[in-house]
């Protein structure tokens, strides 16, 4: 179900595109996420106005999910999916609709599916709130990561991001970016600095992908 948000204007920004870059087809992206939206509200904002990319569309399996808010204040087309369908489909008839070229996770906590895969080879990424391969797979998300991090001791953590394969937290890594975990560190703590990793690398590497499809 396509859901239609109420246009609104807004104002943006983005680095300046070179003119050799203004000259490429915008890129047209979506973004799925599942949650409150904090790293899709970044990525949002960060291509406002730009030449190189334009988010088209969110994808959210989640009703109440805060992200579909964001995306109303920013007069963003929501599609809200269902799993069976997600998972036989991978709904790509709407996203055909929408002309996605590159597909974003964001919080998204469903795997992909194959049939989602295999139509956008190396066009799907997804951002992990721990320095894999360690602290990855199914189940491991949110706190839960950094739990494990503070039960094992260890000296730090981060984010890295990656390409999606068929597999949880597996694919082809793209950028890691580590902060430290001090020895009074709590789970909310570590969250907080994750999250500013997140907020500051996330949106400056897709675009850095872009300019290279």
């Amino acid at each position: 179900m396509i859901k239609k948000t109420p246009m609104i204007n807004h104002e943006g920004s983005v680095e300046k595109a070179s003119e050799d870059n203004k000259q490429q087809p915008i890129k047209h992206i979506a973004i799925f996420a599942s949650g409150a939206g904090s790293n899709a509200q970044k990525i949002i904002e960060h291509f406002e106005n730009s030449t190189l990319a334009k988010i088209e569309l969110i994808v959210c399996n989640k009703p109440g999910a805060g992200v579909i808010e964001i995306a109303g204040s920013k007069s963003i087309p929501v599609l809200l999916i269902e799993k069976k369908m997600f998972a036989d489909s991978g709904y790509l008839e709407e996203l055909k609709r929408y002309h996605i070229d590159f597909i974003i996770l964001a919080g998204f906590l469903w795997k992909i599916p194959s049939v989602l895969i295999d139509a956008y080879p190396w066009k799907i990424i997804n951002i992990h709130p721990a320095l894999l391969p360690a602290y990855g797979g199914k189940g491991m998300f949110g706190n839960a990561v950094h739990a494990a991090v503070l039960m094992a001791k260890e000296k730090q953590s981060g984010i890295t991001i990656h390409y999606v394969d068929d597999k949880y937290d597996h694919g082809k890594i793209i950028f890691q970016k580590a902060c430290p975990v001090t020895e009074d560190e709590t789970v909310e703590s570590l969250a907080q600095k994750v999250h500013e990793l997140e907020h500051n690398y996330y949106p400056k590497q897709i675009e850095k992908l872009l300019y290279k499809i």
